[in-house]
């Protein structure tokens, strides 16, 4: 059977084959770990988790990666607010982050990098592309010059967008408005690290790519993995600089497949933090298991943004009864021949982008 996943950059539906026969090397954006898992992080995991499933079922051997952002600005707010030293609060939140994926019945994940744990890599990137003077100091980082890299804007479509370029911060010594730090500067009270070019800690992009080229990447081919994953608001600038860093440092294409779930609305309302309604993963449990959550937001193709509200929640759960009291009547009674074309067809579903629509409505008939 034949996989077809939607790629991100062509923006199609292409036939997935590997780099290396039966052998998968995804790598997807984890959370920065500064507070409680949310409905979004949910979707992601659960988008990406049913793609490891597919690969699996299709006999390829998986090597899912997931990393965790455990050095950041907003880590470094709540240590000021709370008191607490950088590995107790990064500590914390990776567990519950876990505990949430093992109730949702995520996958164990291959390799799961942490950011921290990675800096040399970082640093050798980050000299590499000053060497090139693909890099530059300013006095408060080391950026990138986005003008030295001709593909800059091939993955995301959107470099020429001025409006996309609003996460990018105003600073007067930047080469172009569109260059992005690599590596900040110490300033007082942050938490720093020692490097050739100056104290200081990695910029978000950095840390992505040098975690692939360490631990992923395939060092004679074009691409450095197969397939790269993320949410959808992760494609422009994060999963775009990241792919011109590694372009720019190793003269390799950073994946040769780029996939990217929907967003999570609220009743109608895009789910963010500054809007108040960012449901915490830990709160839907109390009233739900993983497995109604996770059946309810398989509900929508992976790629479409969801619309969350408990009614709906309540009819999935139904739903889902529903077909536990059937699998109880029906189990052990079907011949293997039946049961064979059954998971032909499911698989067949699936294998046409994550189609789960089409596979729940095989389950139903």
């Amino acid at each position: 059977m034949l996989l077809h996943i939607y790629d991100s950059v062509k923006k199609e539906k292409v036939e997935f084959n590997s780099i290396v026969p039966n052998v998968a090397k995804i790598y997807v954006c984890g959370p920065t770990v500064y507070d409680d898992s949310h409905l979004g992080h949910a979707r992601s995991a659960i988008a990406f988790d049913l793609l490891h499933r597919v690969l699996k079922a299709n006999d390829y051997e998986v090597i899912m990666t997931k990393n965790f952002t455990d050095i950041d600005d907003k880590i470094i707010k709540k240590m000021n607010e709370s008191d607490k030293s950088l590995e107790e609060i990064t500590t914390t939140y990776i567990n519950t982050y876990k505990a949430d994926m093992k109730a949702l019945n995520i996958l164990d994940n291959t390799i799961e990098p942490k950011a921290t744990e990675n800096l040399e890599v970082m640093k050798d990137m980050i000299s590499n592309l000053l060497s090139k003077d693909i890099a530059y100091s300013t006095s408060d980082s080391v950026y990138f010059d986005t003008s030295k890299d001709s593909l800059y804007g091939s993955i995301s479509h959107k470099a020429s967008d001025e409006n996309s370029q609003a996460r990018v911060e105003v600073n007067n010594e930047k080469r172009n408005p569109s260059d992005f730090a690599l590596w900040k500067f110490a300033k007082v009270n942050d938490v720093s690290y020692e490097a050739p070019f100056g104290l200081g800690r990695p910029g978000w992009h950095i840390e992505c790519s040098a975690m692939i080229e360490k631990h992923l990447a395939y060092k004679d081919s074009e691409f450095q993995i197969d397939i790269h994953a993320g949410g959808a608001d992760l494609l422009f600038p994060h999963h775009e600089n990241e792919a011109s860093q590694t372009r720019c440092s190793s003269s390799q294409q950073i994946a040769k497949y780029w996939m990217h779930n929907g967003f999570v609305n609220i009743d109608g309302e895009k789910m963010s933090k500054s809007l108040g309604n960012s449901f915490f993963l830990k709160d839907v449990l109390k009233s739900y298991s993983g497995e109604v959550i996770r059946f309810y937001l398989m509900s929508a193709h992976y790629r479409a943004n969801f619309n969350f509200n408990e009614e709906d929640l309540i009819s999935s759960k139904k739903r889902l009864d529903k077909i536990y009291r059937l699998k109880k009547r029906v189990y052990g009674t079907e011949t293997s021949s039946v049961n064979k074309k059954f998971y032909d067809d499911i698989l067949n579903a699936l294998n046409d982008d994550i189609n789960t629509s089409k596979a729940l409505s095989l389950i139903d008939e």
